[in-house]
């Protein structure tokens, strides 16, 4: 199991962003979800879903606005469910919390923790690291095609959109690291699912771990 616990940066002097958030990341990925996204205190948000993609797509999605330092916690999750994310337990939820701790120091604003495979999160934390900088680097331009091609259109369709020259959307495309992006997406994606397989071996997934 995943679980994304999130911070809203500087909510002292903020608005609180926490239920948009919590809408637009239900909308998006609400089949994806083992319990629906909770606030649990105050501008903190909390996630739990089974899968590495949900998990990975969530967290770019939070990095990419610059409000939440994000932590990714990765592991056991105490069965059965609760009915909210906030009552849940487990390695993972430890996971989560030293994570988004530790999120607050970082450049990227994100850490990772699988509590029982520390030694391959600490491989895979560096990499997810390093795409979120490089799309914080992004600039509008680039986030328009870049947005375009992840909705599924093709470079001619979007120079079309857009208004441009499809020798300008390469360009972008370019400048934007999208296939670097794309390349490193899938890739982690296999990291993230062998580091929950690792963290969560099958003889103990769903099993109640605190005992």
């Amino acid at each position: 199991m995943f679980v994304i616990t999130a911070d809203q940066v500087d909510s002292r002097h903020d608005v609180d962003r926490a239920d948009a958030a919590l809408a637009a990341l239900e909308s998006a990925y609400g089949e994806d979800l083992a319990l629906p996204i909770d606030q649990t205190a105050g501008d903190e948000i909390q996630i739990l879903t089974p899968t590495a993609a949900s998990a990975l797509a969530m967290v770019v999605a939070l990095a990419r606005s610059g409000h939440w330092s994000i932590g990714l916690g990765v592991g056991d999750v105490r069965a059965p469910l609760p009915d909210a994310a906030r009552k849940a337990t487990g390695p993972a939820f430890i996971g989560a919390r030293e994570a988004v701790d530790a999120a607050k120091r970082s450049d990227s604003r994100f850490a990772l923790r699988a509590p029982d495979a520390p030694e391959r999160a600490d491989i895979v934390e560096p990499l997810m690291s390093m795409l979120l900088l490089i799309r914080s680097r992004r600039s509008e331009q680039g986030w328009e095609v870049a947005d375009l091609m992840r909705a599924g259109h093709s470079q001619k369709e979007a120079a079309g959109i857009l208004g441009i020259s499809a020798a300008a959307v390469s360009q972008r495309l370019r400048a934007a690291l999208w296939r670097v992006e794309e390349d490193a997406r899938e890739s982690l994606g296999v990291l993230l699912a062998e580091l929950d397989a690792e963290a969560s071996p099958p003889t103990r997934n769903g099993t109640d771990t605190t005992e």
